[in-house]
């Protein structure tokens, strides 16, 4: 009788057939391992972001929207209307951020779909590398911090840990300490099993099947990472809502 897939996906890993975390390049700075296939990855993501951004501008018309200003248009009203429901107008100075956290790591997320004929690849998902989700989740969560004491005040600020009893202080800020934990295996969680997935079809399934597993997973997985894309962006907004309500509101 077979094993069961969870128990011959553990074998194959203790066996050592399908390597966790291997880079395609790395290098050594200051005793810390630098993996610049993630770099790159993160840099060229980036750059078509940016790109992006830039073709807009030259090509934005009132009278006649092409198709890349009716993506952005849509993309941004739609932030914003989360930004309005979850924060109020005072908020839209957080659509720019939103927009960009968002488009930044759904690039971020099907880049894996570039092929490169080598493993590991060479252009690997940078969200399914834990490091970036935990600095853009940091980012966040200061970002955060800043805007809730700048809109309720050092005291306001301090005194909210305390509410609605002072007995739950301590439950309030291990909430508050978690945020950048769950937002950060959230996003890596999703990514990596993702990748994870395709090593174990290929280590399990005979090597003619192998492209049509990966015909059937890649689209879903392509899915998961425009949802995650989203689900992080929007718990931005939220935490940001969040931090800088106040009594009156």
């Amino acid at each position: 009788m077979p094993a069961a897939p969870s128990l011959a996906t553990g074998l194959y890993l203790a066996s050592g057939k399908i390597t966790v975390g291997d880079h395609a390049l790395t290098a050594k700075l200051f005793g810390m391992t630098i993996d610049l296939d993630v770099v790159w990855a993160t840099v060229f993501a980036g750059m078509v972001v940016i790109g992006l951004g830039l073709l807009l501008r030259s090509r934005v018309s009132v009278d006649k929207p092409g198709k890349l200003q009716i993506f952005w248009e849509t993309i941004v009203e739609q932030v914003t209307d989360l930004t309005d429901s979850a924060i109020g107008p005072a908020g839209r100075r957080f659509v720019p951020l939103a927009v960009s956290i968002f488009l930044f790591i759904l690039v971020c997320n099907w880049i894996e779909i570039i092929p490169s004929g080598h493993s590991p690849e060479w252009f690997p998902a940078p969200t399914s590398d834990v490091n970036l989700p935990l600095a853009m989740a940091l980012t966040v969560i200061l970002l955060l911090h800043y805007n809730s004491i700048k809109a309720r005040g050092f005291k306001g600020y301090v005194r909210h840990y305390f509410q609605p009893y002072a007995a739950l202080a301590p439950i309030n800020i291990i909430e508050e300490l978690t945020k950048p934990i769950t937002l950060t295996f959230r996003l890596f969680g999703n990514l990596f099993s993702g990748g994870l997935m395709v090593a174990v079809i290929a280590a399990l399934l005979p090597i003619y099947v192998v492209p049509i597993g990966e015909l059937v997973w890649k689209p879903f997985d392509l899915f998961v990472g425009a949802i995650q894309a989203f689900i992080f962006a929007l718990l931005t907004i939220i935490y940001l809502g969040m931090g800088m309500s106040t009594d009156e509101h």
